[in-house]
C-alpha cells in the first residue's frame, strides 16, 4: 500500500476545492489551517506573494485564502464561525 494514498494532502490534489475563508497574514491562516486538519479538514493556503519573503499586507498582498475540498467545505465553514463565535470580545 502507497502511504502517499493515505496522505491528507495528496488527497487534496485530486479533488475539487472551494474557499471557505479568507485572512490577512501567514500567522492567522497557520493557526486556522491547524485548527481545520485537527478537525480532520485537511486544507491549503494560497496567497498573492510568498509570506515569509515578503510580510505584507499592504493593497491586499497579505490576503491568504484558505481551501478545503468541496465535501469539507461546509463542515469547514460551520467549524470556523463557531470558533469565531466562542472568541472573546
Amino acid at each position: 500500500m502507497d502511504t502517499k494514498d493515505n496522505d491528507p494532502k495528496n488527497r487534496l490534489q485530486n479533488m475539487k476545492l472551494k474557499e471557505v475563508h479568507k485572512v490577512w497574514g501567514q500567522t492567522e491562516a497557520d493557526i486556522i489551517k491547524g485548527y481545520l486538519e485537527s478537525q480532520g479538514i485537511p486544507c491549503l493556503l494560497q496567497g498573492r506573494i510568498h509570506q515569509s519573503l515578503y510580510p505584507f499586507d499592504v493593497d491586499g498582498l497579505g490576503e491568504i485564502k484558505i481551501f478545503t475540498s468541496e465535501e469539507d467545505s461546509d463542515l469547514a465553514k460551520e467549524l470556523l464561525e463557531n470558533h469565531e463565535e466562542k472568541q472573546p470580545d
